[in-house]
């Protein structure tokens, strides 16, 4: 931002309108400070929202603001530049495909999020915590408070659903909830990035109506959680 301003204050003087250097700095300082203010409500939604949909569909969240990093649609913080690494692309891409199907397939989708189930959180929280980087710790580790806490919501209401939908012998159902997902999680990337205050209204309402869903099929949700022990249970005893 300083060098922003020092190339209008240079540009000003060629054309004949000089700016003392005092005067200068306090307007550079006051735009400063009003680009933080706007960038944080920013700032804020993007973590937000890497959190939450990494419950979700991490991969596709990691392809597609990699993507938009790689393309210039977003400036991504210094701490997420690693996604838009050609590697990190291809890699989330290819997972990005197999979660696609994997997640249309009645219980196939269910063991699917039960085994990634320890792995969205901490990548939520990671990402989440990304946004700042080691140049804002508080902030940093706040978010990813933050991030973890709402990718556990978005994996729990997950995970419920689909297990109640999977008591149904029809596919259909399953089907329309894992659409339902992929447009969910375009959807909040891009209100995060193009309309931070809009999508904190967004996630708090999601946020309702998902405890209110926990609440009313808890009994799936404890046989989510009695499959998941199990699964891992099982695993260790092969071990």
């Amino acid at each position: 931002m300083d060098a922003l301003w020092s190339q209008i204050v240079q540009w000003l003087h060629r054309v004949g309108l000089h700016v003392d250097a005092g005067t200068a700095q306090a307007v550079a300082d006051g735009a400063a400070r009003a680009t933080q203010q706007l960038d944080m409500p920013g700032l804020l939604a993007l973590a937000a929202a890497l959190g939450w949909a990494s419950g979700v569909r991490l991969y596709a969240v990691v392809f597609i603001v990699g993507g938009m990093g790689a393309l210039g649609w977003l400036a991504l913080p210094p701490a997420l530049a690693v996604l838009q690494h050609p590697a990190v692309l291809m890699a989330s891409g290819f997972m990005l495909v197999v979660e696609f199907f994997a997640d249309k397939v009645p219980w196939l989708d269910s063991a699917w999020d039960a085994v990634h189930a320890f792995i969205r959180v901490p990548a939520g929280a990671l990402l989440a915590a990304g946004v700042f980087g080691a140049s804002d710790a508080g902030m940093a580790v706040a978010a990813g408070l933050l991030g973890g806490s709402l990718s556990a919501a978005a994996l729990a209401t997950k995970m419920t659903a689909r297990a109640a939908a999977n008591t149904s012998p029809e596919p259909f159902s399953n089907w329309g909830l894992s659409f339902l997902e992929d447009g969910m999680v375009v959807g909040v990337v891009w209100l995060a990035t193009q309309h931070p205050l809009a999508f904190g209204l967004a996630l708090a309402v999601v946020l309702l109506l998902s405890a209110l869903l926990l609440v009313v099929l808890f009994k799936f949700l404890r046989a989510v959680l009695r499959r998941v022990s199990s699964l891992f249970s099982g695993s260790a005893k092969v071990a």
